[in-house]
């Protein structure tokens, strides 16, 4: 009687390397992901970024122009950067409103622990009017 060989005892050859590159490309992908989502979450969780945003939502110009309520829509992009008592933000977060659609630009330092904002905006996206949103009494000092 003849003996018969399982699958996997016919083709081992290829089934082995073959799952073993699916299964670092699942990894690679899984993890990329994985660390994405961290950095973003960890820039989503910064005080620059809680700050420019709650500037943001509550500026009456940027109400007036993008509508009520506004909030943040989509990916940010940029980083956020923590050396001991110092640091760097450097951002752009999508808005939205009822009326349209913006962005807010940040970017401030970090010195000795306290944050200073060098720019903080939101360019209105169909017009790309600029809206100021940072102390209008500091400016031109």
């Amino acid at each position: 009687m003849e003996e018969h060989k399982s699958w996997f005892g016919r083709n081992w050859v290829w089934a082995v390397p073959g799952c073993g590159c699916v299964g670092i490309i699942l990894f690679v992908v899984f993890g990329a992901g994985a660390a994405f989502f961290g950095i973003k979450n960890f820039v989503k969780n910064s005080t620059p970024y809680d700050y420019a945003v709650e500037q943001a939502i509550n500026s009456p110009e940027v109400i007036q122009i993008l509508g009520e309520p506004v909030e943040t829509d989509g990916m940010m992009s940029g980083n956020v950067s923590i050396q001991n008592k110092g640091g760097s933000a450097d951002f752009t977060v999508p808005l939205k409103g009822l009326n349209g659609t913006g962005t807010l630009v940040a970017v401030a330092e970090r010195f000795d622990g306290e944050w200073v904002y060098e720019d903080l905006y939101v360019i209105i996206n169909d017009t790309q009017e600029r809206i100021n949103l940072l102390d209008k009494t500091l400016e031109g000092i």
